[in-house]
């Protein structure tokens, strides 16, 4: 039996188990005959950007792949959508990715707290079966796979970052302070930012909700600066790696990014702060709070100054996108392989 994690986020999809990681954007494209599939040159690390699956019938080019090749690409900030046309193709993506042969898969994965109790079941019963999943890599060879998920459990998403800080990789318990203390999470995500503490481990539903504070708020006033500058319109997840420059090159111009990001990630960083002393108002007794998810990456040393009490320091140079699903994946490590789970907060 194989555990993974898997976060499916409207900005990227990530996976872990068995000492594997795969991060991907989840972006789907139509999927188009290649005439020429020969490297210009060698180049390392492209084999993972080329991710082309058929699931259901349906042929995707997904990720990096789809925003290089296809013509018609699909890309969503709407829940109702994302679950419904997007969660099933991006997480079988990511499995048939991670797991060998006819290995049975026992899958943790997680959803906005916002919408956790009304798509929880839903997500879970699209992805629990025998998937027929077919990969083909850049040379055009085909690999059909046979994705045997036999337990899929959902859980709120900030809760993968209190796993990950409190479980090791065999799902043993290790920081106890995380047990006893009352833990303020901050969980910053493309679309959405997830509130929520922990008090003693026990769900606090006066102190959670989802808002819309998402790292997108900020691309949105990047994407419309660029477009009344240039006049193109550029997508959001094509800007990544445009704004970890500082800049951008459209049409043969240079748009320098650094102050209108520095701007817009600052105000960000307020309407999050503001939010947390809005919710958090009755709870003056969080011992800690704990800044996660790829976009609190991005806005933690914005942020961080504008909360009143003590945050967490978290591992430097680790990945913060992954915090999440190595937590997922470390919940699944003590539910399946050890026997026992701890209580899930949300659930007790």
């Amino acid at each position: 039996m194989e555990i993974l994690g898997i976060d499916i986020g409207f900005g990227f999809t990530k996976a872990t188990g068995g000492g594997q990681d795969l991060v991907f954007k989840s972006v789907l494209g139509e999927s188009t005959d290649i005439q020429f599939r020969e490297e210009m040159l060698a180049a390392p690390d492209h084999d993972d950007e080329h991710l082309q699956v058929e699931v259901d019938g349906k042929s995707y080019f997904v990720g990096e792949l789809a925003e290089r090749q296809s013509n018609v690409r699909f890309f969503t900030l709407d829940q109702e959508q994302f679950i419904g046309k997007f969660a099933k193709v991006l997480a079988l993506s990511a499995a048939a990715r991670m797991v060998k042969g006819f290995v049975p898969i026992n899958l943790v994965t997680g959803l906005p707290i916002g919408s956790y109790r009304k798509h929880k079941d839903e997500l879970a019963k699209l992805l629990v079966g025998e998937h027929k999943v077919t990969l083909v890599d850049a040379d055009g060879r085909r690999d059909e796979k046979s994705v045997s998920i036999n337990k899929v459990r959902v859980i709120p998403q900030p809760f993968g970052s209190l796993f990950n800080l409190m479980l090791n990789d065999l799902g043993e318990m290790g920081d106890k302070r995380l047990v006893r203390e009352k833990i303020g999470l901050i969980d910053v995500g493309f679309r959405t930012s997830d509130y929520t503490i922990s008090d003693k481990m026990r769900y606090s539903e006066r102190g959670s909700r989802t808002t819309d504070s998402g790292i997108a708020r900020a691309f949105n006033v990047i994407s419309t600066k660029l477009r009344e500058n240039s006049g193109v319109n550029v997508e959001l997840y094509r800007l990544y790696e445009a704004i970890d420059r500082g800049s951008i090159k459209i049409r043969g111009k240079v748009y320098d990014l650094k102050s209108l990001t520095d701007q817009v990630f600052g105000q960000l960083a307020t309407t999050v702060a503001n939010e947390v002393d809005r919710l958090w108002v009755d709870d003056w007794d969080i011992d800690a709070m704990v800044i996660t998810g790829g976009g609190g990456a991005v806005l933690a040393k914005y942020l961080q100054p504008l909360l009143n009490g003590e945050v967490m320091a978290l591992s430097p140079g680790e990945d913060m996108r992954m915090y999440n699903v190595r937590g997922y994946r470390k919940f699944g490590q003590h539910l399946w392989a050890r026997g026992a789970a701890p209580a899930t907060p949300a659930e007790s």
